[in-house]
């Protein structure tokens, strides 16, 4: 995957992401810029994602941890145990914001 091939998927994932926030009722604030998704939750915790564009990869920080995923077939997977990215993103937001929160295509 060329950069430009990979800049186009994370910004795609990026806005599926944001759209999702904008949709949810969850007291969940963002910040978007320069490849960089900031979610804010009401108890101060974050949600970093993030391009990596030497490994091709998003990385995720929340309080739960740490992730890296790699596109795999079209899905952005964890590269430790293959979940898909939206799924652990659904369960960090949930977690730090209290209430069931979907985040993803």
């Amino acid at each position: 995957m060329t950069e430009t091939q990979f800049n186009t998927e994370v910004d795609a994932v990026l806005l599926d992401i944001e759209k999702s926030i904008e949709a949810t009722d969850a007291d969940i604030d963002f910040e978007s810029m320069s490849g960089i998704l900031e979610m804010s939750f009401a108890d101060g915790s974050k949600i970093i994602v993030n391009r990596q564009i030497p490994t091709r990869e998003i990385w995720v920080a929340a309080r739960s941890g740490g992730y890296h995923f790699a596109l795999k077939a079209g899905v952005w997977r964890n590269t430790r145990d293959d979940r898909d990215l939206f799924a652990v993103l659904s369960e960090c937001a949930s977690q730090q914001c209290g209430e069931s929160v979907v985040i993803g295509a």
